[in-house]
């Protein structure tokens, strides 16, 4: 097993990154623990990718990830603009990355996740112990001389205690992007209190054949912070997001599928 206090580094993953509006911000909001607080619009987030070879970690091996979660207000990454995260669901191939995650507080499973590009039409596809999850579909384009750089900024608990762990990453994404569906499949599942809105509205979100990052070394105890009364941040204003496109969003099927 690998020790939960190592850093790991995985570089050049198929990675599709993005969040949205949920259908039911009460549910998400419920999901968000004391002491820690959710956006005012309930912004829930979804990383889905693939690592290819084991050449690839530092010690993972090849596999598969899914992650799942929602935004916070007042507890931002380093930049101080994106907002950290509290992982809900961790669905990981891999039962060392499983072990590893779940042992730094991660809720992990075992399950897949697949990326398959045809064409400009990305489908993902993430099941968890067999059982079908989410299926995304996407516009790609190609990659450019765009880099994105930076941190994201994630929160786990373990042992009744919140912890705080600081993520850099490297991507090259495509353009142009879009996401077109956002597909929860399984209603009795509980991922299913993530799913997206109808009609669909993207907050951000790439797509980046090649993203790389790191896991922290170690994690940051988060105190429980006195009640506030100031004011939360307020949500992104819509004409920031996306809506699915009209010819997806007449389709009649969810979140404009």
């Amino acid at each position: 097993m690998l020790d939960p206090a190592d850093p790991q580094l995985v570089v050049d993953s198929r990675t599709l990154h993005f969040s949205w509006l949920p259908a039911d911000p009460d549910a998400v909001a419920a999901l968000v623990p004391p002491g820690l607080r959710p956006r005012p619009d309930r912004q829930v987030f979804m990383n889905q990718h693939v690592v290819e070879d084991a050449a690839q970690t530092s010690g993972f091996g090849a596999y598969s990830l899914t992650y799942l979660g929602v935004a916070l207000a007042g507890a931002d990454a380093p930049d101080g603009v994106t907002p950290g995260g509290w992982w809900i669901h961790y669905v990981t191939s891999s039962p060392r990355v499983r072990d590893y995650a779940a042992a730094r507080g991660a809720p992990a499973v075992l399950g897949h996740t697949t990326l398959r590009l045809r064409g400009d039409v990305l489908v993902a596809d993430t099941e968890a112990e067999g059982v079908p999850l989410i299926r995304v579909r996407a516009r790609v384009g190609q990659t450019g001389h765009e880099v994105r750089a930076g941190h994201h900024r994630y929160f786990t608990m373990r042992d009744g205690e919140l912890f705080s762990g600081v993520y850099p990453y490297v991507s090259e994404p495509v353009s142009p992007f879009e996401i077109e569906s956002v597909e929860f499949l399984d209603p009795a599942h509980p991922s299913y209190a993530l799913r997206p809105e109808n009609p669909l509205l993207i907050a951000w979100g790439f797509y980046a054949p090649r993203a790389s990052f790191a896991h922290p070394g170690g994690l940051t105890r988060y105190p429980t912070p006195p009640a506030s009364t100031s004011t939360p941040p307020a949500a992104r204003p819509a004409s920031e997001a996306y809506q699915v496109p009209f010819r997806r969003a007449c389709s009649g099927r969810p979140s404009g599928s």
